[in-house]
C-alpha cells in the first residue's frame, strides 16, 4: 500500500528492466514505506503502458521507494539494486528488450549522486563483471505511477512472477552472478550438524514436533543457517498445525527461491535459499496472508537470533520491526 512521505523519510528512483521485478526485493526490506511502479524521463505528461512499450515517448519503467534513511540506508538501496539487474546491458534487461527496459539510478539529492557514483564505481572495479557498467545516473524527473494493475504485481499473481522471473532470464543471472561461493562439501560437514546437513544439501525434512523452531514464539528474525541472510520474522510466524516453523511470507523475497518439486509422487513448490543455494522447505497456497502463502520451512535451516541479540549478530536494522512488541 503506497503511503504518503513524511519529513522523515527520503525517496529513492531506479530502472530496472521489467518493474513487475523490481518491487519485491525492496518492498519486504525494514524501513521501506512505499514501492510504487511507474514511469519516468519521458516527455509526455501521464503516459499509459502501451506508450511507453512502444518505445516512442521516451519513458523508462521504474520503480519509486519511500523508505527511513534512518533504518534502511540508500548504500543498502543500492546493494540490493545492482544484484536485480545486468547494469552491462544497455538494451533492455533480459527478455525485455528496448529503451523502455535500460537501467538507470535517478538521484533526487547532491548527496544520494555522490552515493551511487561510488557504488557503480566500487561494482566496476570489483571484478565481479567482465564488460563496461552502463547504467547511467542521472537527475530524477517527474515520475508517473503505472496503472493499478500493475502495482504490487508479485503480490497479486505470485505464481506467474516466479514463472516470469525465471523464465525471463533474471533469476539465473542472479544466482550466476550473485550467489556466494559454496563451501565445499567437507567443509559444510564441518560446519552443520548431520541434521542441518541432510536438510540444506540432501534436501531432507525433519520430523514434524520434533524440530527447534516449531514452537518458538520469541521475537526476532530468522536467517538462512550458512549464509546469514535474512528471510523470516517472528511477526509473520504462525501456528499451522503442521509441526514446522510456517511463515506468511518473507523478510527478503531475493533471497528465495520457488522451484518445481515432483518428489513423492506430488506436486509441490520448494523453496531454497538463493545464496547458499540450500534446502529450506516448501511453500503452499494456504495461509492466512493476503497471498495466502505458507513457508513451511525446517528448522534445521533457520538459526534464530532473539531481537535483544539483533544488534550484536550483526542485524540492526531488524530492530526496527519490533518497536512497539513488549515480549521478549
Amino acid at each position: 500500500m503506497t503511503k504518503q512521505k513524511d519529513n522523515k523519510s527520503e525517496i529513492a528512483t531506479f530502472a530496472g528492466g521489467c518493474f513487475w521485478c523490481m518491487v519485491q526485493p525492496f518492498d519486504t526490506q525494514p524501513g521501506i514505506e512505499s514501492v510504487v511502479s511507474g514511469y519516468i524521463g519521458g516527455a509526455i505528461e501521464n503516459p499509459t503502458y502501451e506508450q511507453v512499450r512502444s518505445g516512442t515517448t521516451g519513458h523508462i519503467e521504474a520503480v519509486q521507494i519511500v523508505f527511513d534513511p534512518n533504518i534502511f540506508s540508500y548504500e543498502k538501496l543500492l546493494h540490493i539494486y545492482w544484484q536485480q539487474i545486468d547494469p552491462t546491458d544497455g538494451e533492455g534487461q533480459f527478455s525485455s528488450r528496448g529503451s523502455s527496459y535500460q537501467t538507470a539510478i535517478y538521484y533526487h539529492s547532491k548527496q544520494q549522486k555522490a552515493i551511487a557514483e561510488q557504488s557503480k564505481q566500487l561494482l566496476a572495479e570489483s571484478g565481479r563483471f567482465q564488460k563496461p557498467i552502463l547504467t547511467e545516473i542521472v537527475a530524477a524527473t517527474t515520475f508517473y505511477p503505472a496503472e493499478e494493475y500493475h502495482q504490487d504485481y508479485y503480490q497479486k499473481n505470485p505464481d506467474k512472477y516466479a514463472v516470469f522471473k525465471e523464465n525471463s532470464g533474471r533469476d539465473p543471472f542472479i544466482r550466476s552472478y550473485w550467489q556466494e561461493s559454496q563451501l565445499s562439501k567437507e567443509a559444510l560437514k564441518k560446519k552443520l550438524t548431520k541434521i542441518q546437513y541432510e536438510v540444506t544439501q540432501n534436501d531432507g525434512t525433519e520430523i514434524p514436533y520434533e524440530n527447534e523452531y516449531w514452537d518458538e514464539d520469541k521475537d526476532g528474525i530468522y536467517v538462512e543457517i550458512i549464509s546469514g541472510r535474512p528471510i523470516f520474522s517472528s511477526k509473520d510466524k504462525f501456528d499451522a498445525d503442521c509441526g514446522w516453523p510456517s511463515f506468511s511470507q518473507t523478510i527478503d523475497a531475493g533471497e528465495l527461491i520457488e522451484k518445481e518439486d515432483l518428489s513423492r509422487g506430488r506436486v509441490r513448490t520448494e523453496v531454497r535459499s538463493s545464496t547458499a543455494d540450500s534446502h529450506l522447505g516448501h511453500v503452499y497456497l494456504d495461509g492466512p496472508g493476503p497471498t495466502k502463502q505458507r513457508f513451511c520451512i525446517n528448522s534445521a535451516a533457520l538459526k534464530f537470533i532473539p531481537k535483544a541479540e539483533l544488534e550484536k549478530e550483526g542485524y540492526p536494522e531488524f530492530s526496527s520491526l519490533f518497536k512497539n512488541n513488549q515480549g521478549s
